[in-house]
């Protein structure tokens, strides 16, 4: 039985994943902070044999060695590594504090490259990383500041990773999620603005999915991502590849027979 740590594991695209890639047979090691939350995903995805849980601080010092040997200890191997966890509400630079910085960057790239340094003496040939990093570390994103650098960080990391270990077989990849709605997201839609630089600059009907996004992960720990290296793929429904809109576009109302006001 294969096996895959995730991490923010307790709700969200974390546990989106973990139950995507319970249900293709995997057991699954989940980590997050609330060990309430990782105990309801165990009962929830058939007990303490097909998933283990770790309560913990990413940022910690003995953070990887204790999800990796819990994996080792309770499974036996380790095949996918899913770096998931993270914060949202960005800042752009002017407005974010040194501490700001050094949790954003301590939690959504340092955490993950530890965590992944810690991981790949176990894992073999077939075997994979998946990072998930945002449309934010694409395009840059209006208000990204350290989110951003963070983000775009850890596509750089997924570059060199299926660079220097894909000749052993270890693949790597990126998702980058537009918008999702997730507890991470929750009351940013009650902004007008926010609600119109996604929905107006989206070329789908609907808003994306935890599910989306849970969908292409356990793709690209499945055979059929198998010769899939060294890529990110944008779960955004089309929005990093549409124009860039001012100030004045998004803050006036357009129509074909009136123009802007």
């Amino acid at each position: 039985m294969q096996v895959a740590i995730i991490t923010g594991a307790g709700s969200g695209i974390g546990l989106g994943a973990a139950k995507k890639l319970s249900e293709a047979g995997m057991a699954i090691v989940g980590t997050g902070r609330d060990a309430g939350k990782l105990a309801a995903v165990e009962d929830e995805l058939g007990g303490p044999e097909r998933f283990a849980h770790v309560a913990v601080d990413l940022m910690e010092d003995a953070a990887p060695r204790q999800i990796v040997d819990c994996a080792l200890e309770r499974f036996g191997r380790v095949d996918f590594v899913v770096n998931n966890a993270g914060i949202g509400r960005p800042q752009p630079v002017h407005e974010a504090s040194d501490e700001v910085l050094d949790h954003v960057l301590g939690l959504m790239l340092r955490a993950p490259f530890r965590l992944i340094r810690e991981a790949l003496p176990h894992m073999r040939a077939g075997s994979g990383i998946v990072n998930v990093t945002s449309t934010y570390a694409m395009i840059g994103g209006w208000r990204g500041g350290a989110y951003s650098a963070a983000k775009a960080g850890m596509a750089g990391l997924t570059e060199h990773l299926a660079c220097q270990y894909g000749p052993q077989g270890i693949r790597s990849n990126a998702v980058a999620p537009g918008v999702i709605p997730t507890p991470m997201t929750e009351g940013r839609y009650e902004n007008e603005i926010f609600q119109r630089m996604n929905t107006d600059m989206t070329p789908f009907p609907r808003l994306g999915e935890v599910e989306d996004v849970a969908n292409v992960i356990a793709f690209l720990c499945s055979e059929g991502g198998a010769f899939l290296n060294g890529q990110t793929i944008a779960v955004d429904g089309g929005w990093s590849r549409t124009k860039y809109l001012s100030e004045y576009a998004l803050t006036s109302t357009w129509s074909p027979e009136r123009g802007s006001s």
